[in-house]
């Protein structure tokens, strides 16, 4: 296999998300930012159709948004507690929201479509990472209200937020966590 890359093998077999409350400032500036998501876009899209964009956050709109975000969570019946988890999850000193925005195809369908924008929301994590930065994929009130995600995300039509990938300055490393038994989880046919 003249193809072997090694590092990336090791790199795959100890990568990791950092949450964002071990995450500090700075995040990536706009062309670091630019060099990520060039690489997050690099991922299976049948069609060529990018059904995917991105929306990036930084320090002053998490700012603005986590107030808004706040009442939010408030007014849609949910308590203090989930009010305060869902804004303090905007302090990360970037996020990017990867939306979902599928393209009509009569070739190519939209779950496929759905699932290029989850590839692009590992690929951007796993790019952040290898670049040095702490980084996470996460969604919450944010990412799942529609509403929310019109008013203050720009969603359109059907679009929806595949997830918020949290990017930011390195801190504490995380613990590890338990990995899956993929005897348990695979099922080989001869």
């Amino acid at each position: 296999m003249d193809h072997r890359n090694d590092a990336a093998l090791r790199f795959l077999e100890t990568r990791r998300s950092h949450p964002p409350k071990l995450m500090k400032g700075p995040g990536p500036d706009r062309d670091q930012l630019t060099q990520l998501l060039t690489l997050a876009a690099r991922v299976p899209d049948h069609g060529k159709l990018e059904p995917w964009r991105f929306v990036v956050l930084g320090r002053q709109t998490l700012d603005a948004l986590a107030p808004t975000l706040r009442a939010a969570v408030l007014a849609a019946g949910q308590d203090e507690a989930a009010a305060y988890k869902a804004a303090s999850a905007f302090a990360s000193p970037v996020i990017v929201a990867v939306i979902s925005s599928p393209v009509d195809s009569p070739k190519v369908p939209e779950w496929e479509q759905v699932l290029s924008a989850g590839a692009v929301c590992l690929g951007l994590v796993n790019a952040a990472l290898a670049a040095g930065w702490a980084a996470a994929w996460l969604t919450g009130y944010a990412a799942l209200d529609r509403d929310f995600g019109r008013s203050y995300l720009g969603l359109r039509g059907q679009e929806r937020v595949a997830g918020l990938i949290h990017v930011g300055t390195r801190g504490d490393t995380p613990p590890e966590r338990p990995r899956p038994d993929i005897t348990a989880k695979t099922e080989w046919r001869p």
